[in-house]
């Protein structure tokens, strides 16, 4: 992996976050730049655009730096592969904050790391009990109320913040590979899955083999970035429809509709026979 050069202090908290008004000015510059790089993307602004938001990779690798046995190094050039996806896919005109939307991107790239490169993460037995609490919660709300509980709503239950419960769902949904049979939908009932998009039998039975992952990141990468956007969040990262919508600034009603146009295309994509 090609290194930049980070300030990779093995501390979360910087200087500035205690002084409101440089962290307006931050928030400031970094619409101003991100403005930029849209109508004229280069290194150089790219860079400007990490640099400026290299606090927001330093806390997440800090954090998880106590869960596993990776380096605190090496989580924040992992973290920072997250950073720019994040700078890559932020439409300005959303008029949402950067540092919401950049975040999941940048959580989810280390949770993907450390499920792929170190399958030994330290999981407190605390939370696996609590996330199996919460799924216990979900499946009630759902029976109960036919519909998909906010997070919040399952935080709230559980006596923790809505940021430690994301925390300990993206830990345990990330301990092993991802599989086949994981379904498309977690908010309704749906037998679709991500084995239902690959007509080749030998992949039934078995989790995601390295070259089928890739195939199927390439599959993705031939997708509209909206539609990517909502496939990814929704499959790879195991979203709510909820969060999703939350987090990319639309409708829930538009999350389905692209997962559904996504599913379709992927569905076309995958069946083509590779020579």
């Amino acid at each position: 992996m090609q290194r930049q050069h980070l300030d990779n202090r093995n501390q979360p908290q910087e200087a500035e976050e205690g002084d409101t008004t440089t962290t307006a000015t931050r928030k400031q510059e970094t619409l101003e730049i991100l403005q930029a790089y849209r109508t004229s993307p280069t290194i150089k602004l790219r860079n400007q655009l990490v640099n400026l938001n290299i606090g927001l990779v330093r806390r997440e690798a800090y954090h998880w730096t106590n869960q596993c046995q990776e380096s605190f190094e090496d989580l924040m050039q992992v973290g920072s592969i997250g950073l720019i996806n994040a700078i890559e896919r932020f439409d300005v005109s959303k008029g949402n904050a950067f540092s919401s939307f950049a975040v999941p991107y940048i959580k989810g790239e280390i949770q993907h790391y450390l499920r792929d490169k170190s399958p030994t993460v330290r999981m407190p037995r605390a939370w696996l009990t609590i996330y199996n609490h919460g799924c216990k919660i979900i499946r009630n709300r759902r029976a109960e109320t036919g519909r998909e509980p906010s997070s919040q709503e399952v935080a709230n239950e559980l006596g923790i913040t809505v940021n430690e419960w994301y925390d300990i769902k993206l830990a345990c949904q990330n301990r092993s590979p991802i599989s086949l049979d994981t379904p498309i939908d977690q908010s309704e009932d749906s037998s679709t899955s991500i084995g239902d998009l690959v007509t080749d039998q030998k992949y039934q039975s078995f989790q995601l083999a390295q070259e089928d992952n890739i195939r199927l990141q390439q599959a993705l990468d031939l997708l509209e970035d909206r539609t990517r956007e909502v496939v990814e969040f929704v499959f790879l990262k195991e979203f709510t429809h909820r969060e999703v919508a939350e987090t990319l600034g639309i409708s829930a009603v538009t999350v389905s509709r692209q997962l559904k146009k996504g599913l379709i295309a992927l569905k076309k994509i995958l069946a083509t026979p590779i020579e």
